[in-house]
């Protein structure tokens, strides 16, 4: 009679351990690469080719919209869906070009000061401190300035103001990995500093590199459509988002499909570049899965 008055086990009905796929991420992100890759299949209409006599017609789903235009035409005639779509490479092109320009310029100056540490280690860290406190629109100004508002201005800001973030945190991770025995055994064996730098230390940062390249898309895109948005960056006819929300702003009031899908498409964007930079974060990061 005893086994009457045991309680039953209930089963377990709690997800099991495991990292979850974000799929809105990869979603976001599919549909971002898809415009990329096939832009010039997908695009139905040449983003340079403008009729005046089609200005701003609206979406398809709007009165007087049409099936030949469905996101609608721009003041110029030139066909919304068509800008957005050749927009993503000029995004991704860019955000890209900055990564690998800032991004290769901290992961250098921060293995050097990590691995050398003393007076080298003191005179990179402080230039780091010097370029953060720096105002990173007055050196956008000076190089708008110089070589005049263009995608090339953009990147050379971010080159120069970028890679402090990249330096500190390479050196952080080097000033740990250099104390472990693989290290000394390279030390031991006769390999130079710069062999141990970069064949030793940095594929065991490689990790963290690829994470921060991967948040910093978005963040990059943004900045960028902030600086077309203010005339600073790309200039007309290009395909910019930034670019298309500064030429439709003036036309919010009656022609509001301007600023919304340009605008879509940047919210779109960076939320499926930081929601796959987390899951890579939790992939990558062995801290996380401690966690």
């Amino acid at each position: 009679m005893i086994h009457l008055f045991k309680k039953k086990k209930k089963k377990d009905t709690r997800p099991k351990g495991g990292i979850r796929l974000p799929y809105v991420g990869f979603f976001c992100l599919g549909i971002f690469f898809l415009a990329v890759i096939f832009a010039d299949v997908i695009a139905p209409y040449d983003p340079q080719e403008g009729d005046l006599f089609s200005s701003t017609i609206p979406p398809v789903w709007q009165e007087e919209g049409s099936l030949a235009h469905i996101l609608g035409t721009d003041m110029l005639g030139r066909d919304v869906l068509s800008r957005i779509i050749h927009g993503s490479r000029m995004s991704l092109l860019i955000s890209v070009g900055c990564i690998l320009f800032y991004g290769s310029i901290g992961v250098t100056l921060g293995l050097i000061s990590g691995f050398m540490g003393g007076r080298t280690d003191m005179v990179i860290m402080r230039m780091a401190d010097l370029w953060l406190s720096l105002p990173a629109i007055i050196v956008l100004f000076m190089l708008a300035s110089v070589h005049g508002p263009s995608a090339k201005t953009i990147i050379l800001t971010f080159g120069i103001m970028g890679w402090p973030n990249y330096a500190r945190i390479v050196r952080g991770e080097c000033l740990s990995l250099k104390e472990r025995d693989f290290v000394r055994l390279a030390r031991v064996a006769g390999c130079s500093k710069l062999r141990i730098m970069f064949s030793h230390i940095l594929p065991n940062i490689m990790n963290t590199i690829i994470i921060m390249a991967t948040i910093e898309i978005g963040g990059i895109i943004v900045l960028t459509a902030s600086m077309s948005f203010l005339g600073l960056g790309t200039q007309p006819p290009s395909c910019d988002w930034g670019l298309m929300l500064a030429e439709g702003r003036q036309y919010i009031t009656y022609a509001s499909w301007l600023v919304t899908f340009p605008g879509l498409a940047i919210v779109i964007t960076v939320l499926g570049f930081n929601l796959t930079g987390d899951w890579l974060r939790e992939i990558l990061d062995p801290k996380q899965k401690l966690r």
